[in-house]
C-alpha cells in the first residue's frame, strides 16, 4: 500500500507541476502587454471608440494569453473592457478592493507629460484568490483617454 500511495503521490505532483508550467506558459509578458498597448493606441488614433468593438474579438489581434485591452477616461469611467463588459460605464477612480488605487495611478501616469508608462498593483490570480503582483502599461490616445494592457510580474521578479 505504501508503494501505491507514492506512486499516486508522485503522479500527483508531476502532474501540478506539468499542470502550473503549462498555465505558466499561457501567461503575457510586460513587454508583450507594452507592445499591444501601444498597438491599442495606434487603432483608437485611427478608428476612435470604434476599436472597442476589435478589442472585444476573442479571435483578433486584442486578447492573447492573459492579455487584453481596457480603455478609461481620465475621470475614472471605464470605456472599454475586453473580458469585463459590465465594467463598462463605471467609474473606477476610487476601487482600492486589493490595496492600490490603481485606476487613479494609471490616469496620473496617463495625465503626466510623457503620457504613458507602467503602474504596479496587486490583482488576484488567474483561477485562484491569491494577489499577484501585476503591472499594466497605459497610453493615452489622440482621443484623450487611455488604454492598458497588464501582466502578471515574473515568478524571478515576485
Amino acid at each position: 500500500m505504501n508503494k501505491w500511495t507514492y506512486l499516486m503521490g508522485t503522479g500527483l505532483v508531476a502532474f501540478s507541476l506539468n499542470t502550473f508550467a503549462a498555465d505558466e506558459a499561457e501567461m503575457g509578458t510586460v513587454e508583450e502587454a507594452q507592445a499591444m498597448s501601444e498597438k491599442a493606441a495606434e487603432l483608437v488614433n485611427e478608428k476612435g471608440n470604434d476599436a472597442f468593438e476589435v478589442f472585444a474579438d476573442k479571435e483578433g489581434d486584442f486578447q492573447d494569453k492573459d492579455l487584453y485591452v481596457f480603455c478609461m477616461d481620465l475621470e475614472g469611467l471605464m470605456l472599454s473592457h475586453a473580458v469585463k463588459p459590465d465594467l463598462v460605464g463605471k467609474n473606477l477612480i476610487e476601487f482600492n478592493t486589493y490595496g492600490d488605487k490603481l485606476f487613479e495611478d494609471m490616469i496620473g501616469v496617463a495625465k503626466s507629460e510623457e503620457g504613458k508608462g507602467w503602474v504596479k498593483y496587486n490583482w488576484p490570480y488567474p483561477g485562484t484568490e491569491d494577489l499577484k503582483a501585476k503591472e499594466s502599461y497605459v497610453i493615452t490616445n489622440e482621443k484623450g483617454f487611455f488604454c492598458g494592457v497588464g501582466a502578471y510580474a515574473a515568478a524571478a521578479a515576485e
